[in-house]
């Protein structure tokens, strides 16, 4: 009763104050009402005071169904109120009251621990500083290539071969499948490139986003050479050390395991299929509508699209070769994969990308590419060196926002990690299921666990090393032959892998899509909102596969036969291709 007339009080407050008031009211509530979690149960000890819970009482909640209320507070949060700096801090400082004292005075303890015991530390992890100095540098390139007028001597001469939203389309998928090696340098390179280009073509920014997206990771995942894949040996190589009798080395098990990746290739022909057609449904037909509505109504015009351009300012525009522009991207790439190499050890290329520092090499590629755009601007005398850096700041400005959700993204990912989510995950599913199933369950909690945690490299590192011995150990007990295991762990492999992308396709907390909404300067939520029927439909198809191929035995083959005619079945039965001049 307290409860529900504290709530009627606080539901007419704006957002802001009605969600901190929420979490205040349910820290005293269950801080007052000695309410502690222990084990999966709720033991209420009416002798213990507030005063007495201390931060070691955390270890209680950790792999319980406690875990998962920070990222699922966020997640809410920021889908019904689609405000996501705010929605990932209240899963923070929800977080960091569980981690620690959880009383009344541990709510407000806790509002500066989310600071210095989260934030902080993610942000100075060398790592993530890495990640933020390559979005940075890489903001400076773009902005010094848009003032310079290189942009726009790119898109004159795409537009040149380029002249319907569908070849707009499908051009912007298949510039994923050129910047194969990494998904971090894919999407800033093919959203920031494509972005002008679509914007005139009048294709939404939600679309553009689904676009750059979804041929990022899918595409890296199943590249027989890339960042991701250097990280999967390693898990693979960490997983299987342990496992007596099983001695395949950890590159030819991600090669076996390749053809078990359902949701990757789904997602990539669902893409190109898309992106071909023309045709749109659910959320993101929504969007589409809504901007050639906004040909009549400025107000719906969320991103400038259809704004006249002054006549004095395109004459103050620079309009420069297009080379301008082509030659800091090659040698942004270029850097990269140079990067890769130095730093990479080993005899085969495949071990060089895979024990090389991927972060080191994508800083020193973005610096390259933004050293050579400022010589190619000051050396042609196109801006001044002034103006140049102008330039570059101001580039450097529009990611800022990304930055900070990036930032609060990984320190939310933190609490999961001290809180146990993934434990809870694994332990929730049980071990008691026969081995060919295990794919398919692993598929859902990998899913589920990127998306509860916003991290799918860290729910990689966390279930490998779980779920292939679980495999190998079933396959034990049942009776089934090695060779009959080993098919088990291939897919187990895959499963992993793509259910890790399907849940960070579909989360509004991962540092990848993130990423994205920031390349393509959409809104993250309207992101979020648009993509998740395309990727769920590609992650239903990967069940059914799964079921189907590992569990049932059918021919591979038959399933990607029958997925891809489901796509097209989707798409032509679900998607519309609305004429613009119908809302005009």
């Amino acid at each position: 009763m307290l409860f529900y007339l504290l709530m009627k009080k606080l539901l007419p407050l704006p957002s802001l104050f009605r969600l901190t008031g929420i979490l205040l009211v349910g820290g005293i509530l269950l801080s007052t009402t000695g309410m502690v979690p222990v084990g999966s149960e709720i033991v209420q000890d009416s002798v213990q005071t507030t005063a007495q819970v201390t931060p070691s009482s955390s270890d209680s909640i950790v792999g319980t169904w406690v875990s998962v209320v920070p990222p699922l507070l966020a997640i809410g949060f920021a889908l019904i109120f689609r405000q996501v700096l705010l929605a990932l801090f209240m899963g923070i400082w929800m977080g960091a009251w569980l981690v620690g004292e959880r009383s009344f005075q541990g709510v407000f303890g806790s509002f500066f621990e989310s600071l210095t015991g989260y934030i902080v530390p993610q942000t100075a992890d060398e790592g993530h500083m890495s990640i933020l100095i390559f979005t940075l540098l890489i903001g400076g390139m773009i902005g010094i290539i848009s003032k310079n007028g290189g942009t726009r001597g790119v898109i004159r001469q795409l537009g040149k071969l380029v002249k319907s939203k569908p070849q707009g389309q499908l051009l912007t998928s298949l510039l994923g499948f050129v910047i194969f090696f990494d998904d971090y340098a894919n999407t800033m390179v093919v959203g920031n490139t494509m972005r002008p280009l679509t914007d005139k073509l009048k294709i939404s920014r939600a679309k553009l986003a689904y676009l750059v997206d979804s041929t990022a990771a899918p595409v890296a995942t199943v590249a027989l050479i890339s960042t991701w894949i250097g990280a999967m040996v390693g898990y693979i190589a960490s997983a299987s050390a342990g496992i007596e009798g099983f001695s395949e080395p950890a590159y030819t098990v991600f090669l076996k395991a390749l053809p078990f990746n359902f949701y990757a290739f789904f997602t990539i022909f669902f893409v190109i299929l898309i992106a071909i057609s023309g045709k749109d449904f659910g959320p993101m037909l929504a969007e589409r509508i809504k901007l050639y509505k906004a040909a009549k109504n400025p107000e719906l015009d969320t991103y400038g699209l259809y704004k006249d351009e002054d006549p004095e300012e395109v004459k103050k525009e620079t309009v420069s070769h297009w080379l301008n522009a082509f030659i800091p991207i090659v040698m942004l790439v270029s850097g990269v994969v140079g990067g890769l190499i130095v730093t990479g050890e080993g005899s085969t290329i495949q071990d060089i990308i895979g024990s090389a520092d991927s972060y080191a090499a994508l800083v020193w590629g973005s610096m390259l590419s933004m050293v050579v755009a400022i010589i190619l601007t000051v050396g042609q005398r196109l801006l001044s060196f002034d103006d140049t850096l102008e330039a570059m700041f101001s580039g450097m400005h529009t990611m800022y926002d990304g930055l900070l959700v990036l930032v609060l993204a990984w320190s939310l990912s933190a609490i999961t990690q001290d809180l146990g989510t993934a434990d809870f995950l694994v332990t929730v599913f049980g071990t008691a299921i026969d081995p060919m199933y295990l794919p398919l369950v692993v598929f859902v909690l990998s899913a589920a666990t990127a998306f509860a945690t916003g991290s799918s490299w860290g729910t990689m590192g966390i279930l490998m090393p779980l779920v292939l011995p679980l495999v190998w150990n079933l396959g034990l007990e049942y009776g089934y032959p090695t060779d009959e295991i080993s098919v088990f762990i291939y897919a187990a492999v895959s499963a992993v892998l793509a259910g890790a992308v399907l849940g960070d396709h579909i989360s509004p907390i991962s540092d990848t899509t993130i990423l994205s909404s920031l390349a393509t300067q959409c809104n993250h939520i309207e992101h979020v909102n648009t993509q998740m029927p395309y990727a769920l439909v590609g992650g239903a198809l990967a069940l059914v596969s799964y079921l189907a191929v590992v569990a049932w035995g059918l021919p591979g083959w038959i399933a990607y036969l029958v997925g891809a005619g489901l796509i097209v079945a989707v798409i032509w039965t679900f998607g519309k291709s609305p004429n613009p001049e119908d809302y005009a």
